[in-house]
């Protein structure tokens, strides 16, 4: 099979295509057929060595997948070869063929593309576990959402809306504010026009709100903090921006909460709320409730250029990797 190759700690244009090993699925597992796969932040860190997870030399970027199942390993009950899935990976995503676990795979609809299944899993799930179950967000409050229009950002747009919150997306451009509008944004703020805070507050008449949902970290951070409501949280999922130091004083002053929210956790300690989660997700997707907006479909060979795309923000929505060969692709 061809693969998408990392030889040795560094950055995405170092990457090349070359011929590799088809793996074969241990227990547990299943080999998948890639139809799409999506870029990451994570990618770029892993690459340069500065990821918790450090696989072993060549391997290939990509941290989830949408394809069809080719083999499955011993124990595998659920899934048999010929389904259509999607899965989160630890890596190995940019290549013809994947392994993933039985247990971070769902079956997808027959009526959802494998375009939209690859922009899923990794930006939908990390996005519903931060907003139910860490950020408990109920119908009826307010939700700001920082960095609005990336591929997390705009899902938890979706999910807030799909939970009956009001959602109040901010960005820094009138372009990227559109897409998280065109995604059911009930409010919009630019942050390159003024201050965060002041913003948030002229909106909610004061009061602030309820939950925020932050994948920028830095100065942002701490305007999102004080534009908490009293009892207000906000639930970290990145830090693109830098990663800010919290005064606890700040916490005490209007009983507000801050909550780290880390996808790797719910699918290793937490199985039944990822699942659950993958499943409403799903349910929403049939319903028309969510869409993912795919910005660019890049063959393999320029995968290395779909993660600088990403990591220099360049697009917004999420970049695909199609190991067919397919070229600037509609999503």
């Amino acid at each position: 099979m061809k693969a998408l190759l990392c030889h040795a700690w560094g950055v995405a244009d170092d990457l090349k295509v070359e011929e590799a090993p088809t793996p074969s699925p241990g227990p547990g597992q299943v080999l998948i057929e890639v139809g799409a796969t999506a870029v990451n932040y994570a990618d770029s860190i892993m690459l340069a060595g500065h990821y918790q997870t450090k696989p072993p030399f060549p391997f290939s970027p990509g941290m989830e997948t949408a394809g069809t199942v080719a083999a499955c390993g011993d124990g595998v009950a659920d899934l048999v070869p010929g389904n259509r899935v999607m899965s989160i990976l630890p890596y190995g995503g940019m290549a013809e063929q994947t392994l993933a676990e039985a247990s971070d795979t769902f079956r997808i609809p027959e009526s959802m593309p494998i375009t939209d299944a690859g922009a899923f899993p990794g930006a939908y799930l990390s996005s519903h576990v931060a907003v139910r179950w860490a950020g408990r967000l109920e119908a009826g409050e307010s939700l700001l959402v920082l960095g609005a229009a990336g591929g997390v950002g705009l899902a938890a747009v979706e999910i807030g809306k799909a939970l009956g919150a009001r959602v109040i997306a901010a960005a820094s451009t009138a372009e990227k504010l559109a897409a998280a509008e065109a995604h059911g944004a009930d409010d919009l703020i630019n942050y390159g026009d003024g201050d965060l805070k002041e913003q948030v507050l002229a909106l909610t008449g004061g009061a602030g709100v309820d939950m925020a949902y932050d994948p920028v970290g830095g100065d942002l951070f701490h305007a999102a903090l004080s534009s908490l409501a009293w009892g207000g949280r906000i639930v970290v999922v990145g830090f693109v921006g830098g990663i800010p130091q919290i005064p606890a004083n700040r916490l005490v002053v209007k009983h507000r909460a801050v909550m780290g929210s880390c996808l790797p956790y719910y699918q290793r300690r937490a199985l039944d709320k990822f699942r659950r989660s993958g499943q409403e997700l799903l349910d929403w997707y049939a319903a028309g409730h969510i869409r993912p907006l795919i910005s660019q479909c890049l063959p393999l060979a320029r995968g290395g250029e779909g993660i600088n795309l990403l990591t220099e923000r360049r697009a917004h929505g999420r970049i695909l990797i199609l190991p067919n060969g397919a070229d600037d692709l509609d999503g």
